[in-house]
């Protein structure tokens, strides 16, 4: 047997076999979705077509050594400043295989844009900015057709399933925020947990 520990959004978590807990700032033991006792978890409700929290986006000049957390096991971006995690968005990352979402640290690059469509792999999105090669890798919206319509089917995955050709995907007002926003040169850690 073992525990694995981790910190985030202000607690610190561990995992035990099945079973994961957190420990709050008062230092109590509790389930992740705060009960004593085990029960099937609701599925969140995502809509992608809002923010992903209900709360103001962050001001970056207000925190300038923000950094970007991407959780592809979580299917999550985190705006972090620190180990203090600001704002937490729903995703949709690379599916796998050819498609997949390289793990690392990048930076913010200065390639951004409105609308793409690639006809190669038949979709398009809104709002990208673009985090490795030069807008190969980017952070852009749930998808779109040619005629930069939302593909529903896919846009309904955001925050379930890893089915990307390996871009992060975000809500429409998550992607807007973060082509408006993000600073260049804004680190962006890829990992796995």
């Amino acid at each position: 047997m073992y525990w694995h520990f981790f910190y985030f959004d202000n607690c610190l978590y561990s995992d035990f076999g099945d079973s994961e807990f957190r420990y709050t700032k008062a230092g109590q033991s509790q389930k992740a979705d705060g009960s004593g006792a085990k029960k099937k978890s609701k599925p969140e409700q995502i809509n992608w077509r809002k923010s992903s929290e209900t709360k103001p986006y962050p001001d970056w000049s207000q925190h300038p050594h923000a950094w970007v957390h991407v959780s592809l096991k979580r299917q999550r971006v985190y705006i972090m400043d620190g180990r203090k995690c600001l704002y937490k968005m729903y995703a949709s990352t690379g599916s796998g295989g050819d498609n997949v979402t390289p793990v690392g640290t990048y930076h913010i690059q200065a390639e951004r844009g409105t609308f793409f469509y690639n006809a190669k792999s038949g979709e398009g999105a809104r709002n990208w900015v673009s985090w490795k090669d030069h807008g190969i890798y980017l952070f852009h919206s749930v998808p779109t057709d040619q005629n930069n319509q939302i593909v529903k089917s896919q846009a309904d995955k955001l925050g379930k399933s890893a089915v990307s050709h390996g871009c992060v995907r975000l809500s429409l007002p998550d992607s807007k925020w973060m082509y408006d926003t993000i600073p260049e040169g804004t680190k962006v850690v890829i990992s796995n947990d």
